[in-house]
C-alpha cells in the first residue's frame, strides 16, 4: 500500500512538472508522421506529445 501510494505521489509530480510545458503546433513533418504512422495507443500518444514539448528528437 505504501509503494502504491510513492509511486502515484511520484507520478503525480512528474505530469505537474509537464504541466508547464507550452502546446506544441506540429510541423509538416509531425503531421506526415502522425498521417502515415499514428500513435497505436493512448501511451504512444503521450509519448509523442511529451517528446514534442521537450524538444526531444
Amino acid at each position: 500500500m505504501r509503494s502504491t501510494c510513492v509511486a502515484l505521489l511520484a507520478l503525480s509530480i512528474t505530469c505537474a512538472g509537464l504541466t508547464a510545458c507550452h502546446p506544441h503546433k506540429r510541423t509538416f513533418g509531425e503531421k506526415v508522421q502522425d498521417t502515415f504512422d499514428p500513435p497505436k495507443g493512448p501511451g504512444e500518444k503521450m509519448g509523442r506529445a511529451v517528446d514534442r514539448a521537450t524538444d526531444s528528437n
